[in-house]
């Protein structure tokens, strides 16, 4: 998986391009770690991503979880798999998808 960072001040834009597994899971969970504080509108870009697993959601479930005390957080342009997969666990109700 390819991640492409954008920040505009208090604005960062995550692209990913690939698939968000078990395998590259970790360095979506690092960038976010190393990039979330202080930001107070967190984008990420799915429209490059094939992919994802529990090991994604669990890493979107812990960003969103930040960014709700902290700002806002939008998921935009899931695949139709993508969105499947977030319907049937749940997550259209807990992210916002655009």
């Amino acid at each position: 998986m390819e991640i492409i960072k954008t920040l505009n001040g208090e604005n960062l834009t995550i692209k990913l391009i690939g698939r968000l597994d078990t395998t590259t899971s970790p360095s979506l969970e690092k960038e976010l770690q190393n990039s979330i504080e202080g930001i107070t509108k967190l984008v990420i870009d799915f429209s490059k991503l094939d992919y994802i697993s529990s090991a994604g959601l669990r890493i979107l479930l812990a960003a969103q979880k930040i960014m709700n005390k902290q700002g806002e957080m939008i998921v935009l342009n899931p695949n139709e798999t993508i969105n499947e997969v977030f319907e049937i666990t749940g997550f259209i109700d807990i992210l916002t998808i655009e």
